[in-house]
């Protein structure tokens, strides 16, 4: 690769990679690979559905790259779907499940080929995925998160191998198994009405006030989440044993302010590390 020939361009990056591939052709080559094969015609077909591209496939893995975000994220979706749909009947022990990852980021083109730290977060954020799961970049959750009847939820920034840590979501799909439905995009919704809207696995039925904060909590990053559930429990202890005497607000204030600056320092850390890159 000579840089005569390199080329840049901001792209969407999708690969997906089978879980526990080692052990599932341990345990059956042959039958693992006619079902890798049957799988990976089928990504081809959805890929090339949402005007995407099969970059590169190697073993286990697949590497895809879309000019659409959204389109990108709702092929990994459709791809999880049909997976499950495709799974034998009667259903295998140890069935196949796919990760996936998806990245909007710089990469440098040489041919078909792209490389760079865009492919290189995409293949980290799989990683971070559950088998049947989709983890995205915040990147791509800044471009698709109030344009997919989709929930998700905020991973905070996970430590990658290689990678600067950023922050990461993960696609909950409405409390439905992959294959269940289809997730339309919602071209009309606009970011206010998204951000009133319940995510779907909210609406299946009313929940008790606390099951409410606890899924309030749960879609805070887990620093502040932790912050404020022990704030609120100084403050029970205090008003418990004596609310004459209020001594809450000083642990709370310096746990508040530790998550705050953390939080800050977090941010202008990834903010360096995408300007480097």
């Amino acid at each position: 690769m000579t840089d005569d020939k390199v080329k840049r361009r901001l792209t969407t990056v999708l690969c997906a990679d089978v879980h526990s591939y080692s052990r599932l052709m341990e345990a059956d080559e042959t039958g693992t690979l006619e079902t890798l094969r049957r799988y990976f015609a089928t990504m081809s077909r959805l890929v090339e559905r949402h005007d995407g591209r099969i970059v590169n496939t190697w073993g286990d893995a697949v590497i895809a790259e879309f000019a659409s975000v959204v389109e990108a994220v709702q092929c990994a979706i459709e791809i999880q779907q049909e997976v499950s749909n495709l799974e034998s009947d009667p259903p295998q022990v140890n069935p196949m499940q796919f990760r996936i990852g998806i990245n909007l980021g710089d990469v440098m083109v040489d041919g078909t080929n792209i490389y760079g730290d865009g492919v290189n977060i995409a293949s980290r954020l799989q990683e971070l995925a559950e088998p049947g799961g989709v983890v995205i970049s915040s990147s791509v959750y800044d471009q698709v998160h109030n344009k997919m009847s989709v929930g998700f939820d905020c991973l905070g920034q996970r430590p990658m191998k290689n990678i600067a840590p950023l922050t990461s979501y993960r696609l909950t799909l409405g409390g439905q198994a992959a294959g269940q439905g289809s997730f339309a995009i919602n071209e009309g919704r606009t970011p206010r009405e998204d951000a009133r809207a319940p995510r779907m696995e909210d609406r299946r039925e009313p929940s008790s006030s606390t099951n409410v904060v606890s899924d309030w909590l749960g879609r805070l990053p887990r620093p502040v989440a932790a912050a404020l559930t022990v704030s609120a429990f100084l403050i029970f202890i205090n008003l418990a044993t004596g609310a004459h005497k209020i001594w809450f607000h000083w642990p709370v204030a310096a746990i508040l302010f530790g998550v705050v600056l953390r939080t800050v320092l977090g941010h202008r850390a990834e903010s360096d590390s995408k300007g480097e890159r």
